[in-house]
């Protein structure tokens, strides 16, 4: 086996690792000898077929993983004699990509090192450690922000116009070309205005609309749209207005905590403390690492 350096740049390395044929065949004899005690085949007794035989019948499946053991024994060998340490899997490939059996076997490698800790007396630094807390007013904003997610819909005025946030109660009709399509139409199906639950520009044309108003509206399936058959086309849906709902945050009581799998509210403000604190005492400890490395 030899090395060549090709490469040494900060700590960026790279190098040539090469092997003669008769090394490789060396492997593949080893292997064939250790094997050799338990192979039967016919016309020898187990365990006395000729080494040529052997060879001829197993030679090539072996010749590969002789090949694999030889490059990573190389390459840990390497390794462990330069002490160098690889930030991440080194680059390896052969150079001979025409490699025939009987050819010598030459590797390139390249990865780039880890750099070198230098002694440090831990002693002589100081870091500051950060202790969190969490505050009461951040778990009752992070409660306000959970009643808004579990929303209740309460039925407007009378006459009053759909507002995008609003959840408006609908049948629809979906046609392409004249004809109806299977799975576009529903009845009382409620929609969120500005969810984009439906295909791009169907929640916007409903923003105004009232109860008991007729309304087509008037899209295009996105040409990546996933049925074949509707991707790229133009659609028109017949909606008729049976509800316009607005958002009523969900009070803040013991059963919002059993919609989000708390026992009473008190558990659900624990829980959320709970996370809060593990939360700030992870970005705590992200501080307090870089204030160490910065140190050394």
């Amino acid at each position: 086996m030899q090395v060549n350096e090709t490469l040494n740049e900060g700590l960026k390395r790279g190098y040539t690792i090469s092997f003669t044929a008769a090394e490789l065949d060396a492997k593949v004899n080893e292997k064939l000898i250790e094997a050799q005690p338990t192979i039967e085949m016919k016309g020898f007794r187990k365990g006395k077929v000729p080494m040529a035989m052997l060879k001829k019948q197993f030679g090539p499946r072996v010749l590969g993983e002789a090949m694999q053991e030889t490059v990573d024994g190389a390459i840990a060998k390497h390794f462990e004699t330069s002490g160098d340490r690889p930030a991440s899997q080194p680059d390896v490939k052969m150079t001979n990509d025409d490699w025939k059996e009987g050819d010598d076997i030459e590797i390139a490698m390249t990865y780039e090192r880890l750099p070198d800790v230098p002694e440090v007396d831990f002693r002589s630094i100081k870091i500051e450690r950060l202790v969190t807390t969490v505050a009461d007013a951040e778990v009752d904003e992070a409660l306000g922000n959970l009643a808004k997610s579990a929303n209740n819909f309460e039925d407007r005025k009378k006459g009053a116009k759909a507002k995008s946030g609003d959840q408006v109660v609908i049948n629809f009709l979906g046609k392409v070309d004249g004809e109806a399509f299977d799975g576009g139409a529903a009845e009382d199906y409620p929609l969120v205005l500005g969810s984009n639950s439906f295909i791009p520009g169907f929640e916007d044309q409903l923003v105004g609309v009232k109860v008991g108003d007729d309304i087509e509206v008037k899209v295009a399936f996105p040409a990546e749209y996933g049925a074949a058959n509707l991707a790229g086309k133009d659609a028109v849906f017949e909606c008729k207005i049976n509800a316009v709902k607005e958002p009523k945050p969900a009070e803040i009581n013991d059963e919002l905590a059993k919609q989000f799998g708390a026992e009473d509210l008190a558990a659900l403000k624990g829980q959320i403390s709970e996370r809060l604190g593990a939360e700030y005492t992870g970005a705590a400890r992200g501080v307090t690492k870089r204030k160490l490395m910065d140190a050394l």
